[in-house]
């Protein structure tokens, strides 16, 4: 007999999972059983928001959904907030939980991990909660998920099983069809774009994380247009050092210069998000008179509506904008390359030198590790790079800075991509703060073998909280946690670790770490 623990690893295995990140418990033991005889790699972090973490980077890192096992109450509210931060940026996340035995629901009892309603809960973080009552629901619930991962604009689902469900009988269950067709760019709209693109005499193109997988395309309708390119922190990597790139924030007085002077914006796969668009919440970022946006989700769109929406998947509509474009006779500008030369050295110049060394620093992590995946937290060099910094590899530099920001992300997040992706360098750089929420996870990283370098930028406590509040005359209070020695700790774990008294001789310590080829520890103390 199969169960329907055995059933679901069956299951995910022909839709393609790999891998799944989570933390066993007695609500769970049922989901496992046919995990140890199938093809999925388990690895096992040291908190359920490790593993949703994790999952989120494996995601962001592969293109494919991060599924992540989770247990009843505790383990699933755990969960959460790693769900936020994949709602908010757009991840594919599948979170798979046991919930309590059916009998049981809402009743008040008071059994182990009980709670008033889970799957109530879970559906004001997830795209959708669904509860598995009887086998035979569990193949169309996994494709409803990885249809929408395919097809809409992309983040966490969560599906729970009942314990008395996940024992029962499942013989036979196969996996239903996944809807795979994203929607298709209507005629009339990139026709309607097409002209406007032909009519336009400074075109611009703002690309957001939609975009991230539409690079060739995006630089071909850059070229064809002459039009700079500006990247919002989750579209970094794309065009590395193509003279039409500006990969500077849309926040910045420099690029807003560039923005309101475009007779015509294209905006690609971006939501024009605060944290992105208006991070000094002065609401001054221009609206184009004239703005084609691009996007998977027609809510999306709606939210800040063009002259013309198109509801497409970012490079599809791309490369039919393009052919149409093939079709006319449209005047490259001129201006392009000139004006993205000027916004780049305006924006990095304007801003703070502390903030420019910290840029420093990351261009070091660059260049040392030449396409290398950088995964952020929030600490000081990862909000001076998300203001401006190019990076070399698309998909390879994210951070949880912007959006829900939640802190702790990185070093699980750098965990799953370097599992996502073998061999690709993978750097965490994260502060002193941030790395002691999730600090146990680099033992998942040894587990793994995962070698991820983290680089811990140590100012010994909250500095950008302590600034925020002398500011605005608020006595610091609370922004000074004692940072432990991490050296010791990496020790404690097996972990060989570096101290640094300054970002010189980063360089020499990342190659070491890399010819290490496993899990290492670089603290910068800063003053």
């Amino acid at each position: 007999m199969t169960t329907v623990g055995e059933a679901l690893i069956h299951l995910l295995e022909a839709h393609g999972v790999d891998t799944v990140f989570g933390i066993p418990g007695v609500h769970t033991v049922e989901l496992y059983r046919g995990l140890a005889r199938s093809r999925i790699r388990h690895v096992t972090p040291r908190h359920e928001q490790g593993a949703g973490f994790m999952a989120d980077g494996y995601a962001r890192a592969s293109g494919r959904p991060g599924v992540a096992f989770v247990i009843t109450g505790p383990g699933l509210t755990n969960t959460i907030t790693a769900m936020g931060q994949a709602r908010a940026d757009s991840v594919p996340m599948l979170v798979i939980s046991g919930v309590n035995a059916t009998r049981t629901l809402g009743k008040g009892h008071g059994f182990l991990h009980e709670l008033p309603d889970q799957r109530g809960m879970m559906e004001k973080v997830a795209l959708f909660s669904q509860r598995i009552t009887e086998a035979s629901e569990l193949p169309a619930a996994l494709a409803r998920a990885f249809s929408l991962f395919a097809t809409a604009r992309p983040g966490p689902v969560h599906i729970e099983i009942p314990i008395d469900v996940m024992a029962l009988p499942a013989d036979g269950l196969a996996a239903a069809q996944v809807d795979d067709a994203s929607p298709g760019a209507k005629a009339a709209d990139i026709a309607e774009a097409a002209r406007l693109a032909g009519a336009a005499r400074r075109p611009l193109i703002l690309a957001g994380g939609g975009a991230r997988q539409a690079q060739a395309p995006l630089t071909r309708l850059a070229e064809r247009l002459g039009a700079p390119v500006i990247q919002t922190a989750n579209a970094r990597g794309l065009m590395h050092r193509h003279p039409l790139a500006v990969p500077a924030s849309p926040s910045l007085k420099a690029v807003r210069k560039l923005t309101a002077e475009a007779d015509l914006v294209i905006a690609a796969g971006t939501e024009f998000g605060p944290t992105d668009y208006d991070m000094y919440g002065d609401g001054d970022f221009p609206a184009p008179a004239s703005l084609i946006r691009i996007d998977i989700d027609a809510e999306q769109i709606a939210r800040h509506p063009p002259t013309i929406g198109i509801q497409a998947d970012c490079g599809e509509a791309i490369e039919a904008l393009l052919a149409e474009l093939d079709r006319t006779a449209v005047p490259v500008s001129a201006w392009g390359e000139a004006r993205a030369a000027a916004a780049r050295a305006e924006a990095r110049s304007g801003l703070d030198p502390a903030m420019q060394a910290q840029i420093e620093v990351v261009e070091t992590i660059r260049d040392a590790l030449p396409d290398t995946i950088v995964v952020g937290d929030s600490t000081q060099p990862i909000y001076a790079a998300n203001l401006y910094y190019d990076h070399d590899r698309p998909a390879g530099w994210f951070n949880a800075a912007t959006g829900f920001g939640a802190l702790g992300y990185g070093p699980a997040a750098a965990i799953g991509a370097a599992i996502a992706v073998p061999g690709a360098p993978v750097v965490c750089l994260t502060g002193d703060g941030g790395f002691q929420f999730t600090l146990p996870e680099i033992g998942a990283a040894l587990d793994a073998e995962a070698p991820v370098v983290f680089v811990v930028w140590n100012n010994r406590g909250y500095r950008e909280i302590e600034t925020s509040m002398r500011d605005v005359g608020v006595e610091p209070v609370g922004v000074s946690p004692a940072p432990p020695d991490f050296g010791k700790l990496a020790d404690a774990y097996g972990i060989t670790a570096e101290k640094l008294s300054s970002p010189r001789g980063l360089r020499e310590a990342l190659l070491r770490a890399r010819a290490a080829n496993r899990p290492y520890l670089i603290e910068i103390s800063v003053e």
